[in-house]
């Protein structure tokens, strides 16, 4: 079973990624969590250069190619070796991410990023995904204070975009999850963390019951 959780910056995916890989586990689950742009260590060095707030000449078509490269390391190294385990893997961002940021927000060609997301996924796509969706307000200020907190400040650069880029990324969510109704559970980030919790385990208990 693949697993993504997706959403605007600050709209809670690492807490709930690791509230849900800690209930699968107690069901006895074997799982692996990752995590894009980054997840292995080539991925990681891709993953400073995207997120570098210095780095503000960095052009839509590079951003999308790192992306791009980031994601077929990741597949090779580390989720396809996992699924072919047998195991469950759970993804913080996948192909969605770069359809709304790079596509809708940057204004990318879709159809080179649907090339781009075939080739580097090995045909590979998620069973479900999670958006977590929240107003933007609401999520950059989480955000913010989740890099103060790590001490991250100088890797936010895509938290440092317009309140406008923001936006569009969140429609962009929104409308993805319209067109894939059968994949995409739109989770309302605005709740508390543990309703959320609660939500999220709702939709993968189905699943559960099949193992």
């Amino acid at each position: 079973m693949f697993v993504t959780f997706e959403g605007i910056e600050g709209c809670g995916k690492t807490t709930q990624i690791e509230r849900f890989a800690e209930t699968l586990k107690r069901q006895g689950i074997p799982l692996i969590t990752t995590f894009e742009p980054g997840g292995t260590r080539i991925g990681n060095d891709i993953r400073r250069i995207l997120l570098d707030a210095r780095n503000e000449d960095l052009t839509p078509l590079t951003e999308l190619i790192l992306y791009a490269a980031d994601r077929a390391q990741h597949i090779e190294e580390v989720i396809k070796p996992a699924l072919d385990r047998g195991e469950w893997v759970i993804c913080d961002r996948f192909v969605d991410a770069t359809l709304v940021y790079q596509g809708t927000a940057r204004s990318q060609d879709v159809r080179l990023i649907q090339i781009l997301n075939e080739r580097s996924t090995l045909g590979i796509s998620p069973d479900m995904t999670f958006l977590l969706d929240c107003p933007v307000e609401i999520g950059l200020e989480r955000a913010m204070k989740r890099n103060e907190a790590l001490s991250d400040e100088g890797q936010d650069r895509f938290e440092r975009e317009t309140l406008d880029f923001h936006n569009k990324v969140r429609k962009g969510y929104l409308d993805l999850a319209n067109e894939h109704k059968e994949r995409i559970v739109i989770i309302d980030a605005s709740l508390s963390m543990d309703a959320m919790e609660k939500e999220i385990f709702k939709h993968i208990e189905p699943h559960l019951r099949r193992i």
